[in-house]
């Protein structure tokens, strides 16, 4: 009999740490994960380019914002290091037909896993290229049946401070909120993810569960969701309340449109010496420009 040694076996033989940390979850999309769990070669790269070059895990994991951690890009993985994401629920409220809080598997079991290579890039002007995988939020969309008034989908992050060293200083109006119009959620390209680089979504990038939406700026990846509301008015949101000078509501990427204190037309690739011009939509147009017909992008930032 051949006994493989770990180094031996492929990425695509591994399943995701992340589904074992609860086991229902796990049982209900192992088949969806042996059809397609290979994240680095021949993943699927919805929109990349032939120049995407993956991030390297360790700065994509090193280098964060994430301020229920601290406010420095080094702070989340140090601070985080003893945060226990499991178990986990999150509650959904508002104009939805059942609402009540979802265990982490009822909310995601059995829904088809997701393994997609995005290009993210922040409103600092770097960025980088990410192997995640999840679901799409689609998906958990017609699984918690909203109504038909139901506009715009708003999430909110864990509030405790004992856990999340970082919300014992008031830098920004906790709990985190993000939200996004209801076709924006239904976009294929928006990931719940569980997970990246083939393991469990480090607690450092939003464990156990964040919002992925490539054609957006970063701080729209709302992490470690505890709460989804549906609501047919356009929710507030944690940095366009904090400063809507510099924040907006859409977050679109947009070179053409500058942050007040750097512009926004070149970005650095985190691994990369020169700077790179920031696509429209991150590179995404195709995918998501007819979402925004007729709207002014830059009035609606």
């Amino acid at each position: 009999m051949l006994i493989r040694k770990p180094d031996d076996i492929a990425s695509s033989e591994i399943t995701p740490e992340g589904f074992y940390q609860n086991r229902r979850a796990f049982m209900g999309t192992v088949g969806a994960i042996a059809l397609g769990s290979a994240v680095l070669p021949g993943v699927a790269r919805a929109g990349a380019m032939q120049d995407d070059k993956v991030t390297p895990e360790e700065d994509a994991t090193s280098y964060n914002n994430f301020y229920e951690f601290g406010t420095g890009k080094e702070d989340p993985k140090e601070q985080a290091k003893d945060f226990q994401p499991m178990p986990w629920s999150v509650n959904v409220e508002g104009m939805v037909k059942t609402p009540r809080p979802y265990t982490f598997d009822e909310l995601l079991g059995k829904l088809p896993v997701q393994d997609r290579v995005y290009r993210m890039r922040c409103v600092e002007a770097w960025s980088m290229v990410i192997p995640w995988q999840g679901v799409q939020l689609k998906d958990v969309i017609t699984r918690l049946q909203p109504l038909p008034s139901a506009k715009f989908i708003e999430f909110t992050t864990l509030l405790d401070p004992k856990r999340m060293p970082g919300q014992r200083r008031a830098v920004l109006p906790w709990p985190y909120k993000e939200a996004l119009r209801m076709d924006e959620a239904n976009n294929s390209l928006t990931l719940l993810a569980t997970g990246m680089y083939g393991k469990a979504l480090p607690n450092q990038n939003g464990a156990p569960l964040r919002l992925v939406t490539p054609w957006k700026y970063g701080f729209k990846g709302i992490k470690s969701i505890v709460k989804i509301r549906f609501t047919d008015k356009m929710p507030n949101t944690t940095w366009n309340d904090a400063n809507p000078s510099e924040y907006g509501f859409y977050a679109n990427v947009n070179p053409t449109v500058d942050h007040p204190r750097w512009s926004q037309g070149k970005e650095r690739r985190i691994g990369e010496f020169l700077r790179r011009n920031t696509l429209m939509f991150n590179g995404y147009a195709d995918q998501v420009a007819s979402m925004y017909s007729g709207m002014d992008l830059r009035k609606n930032y």
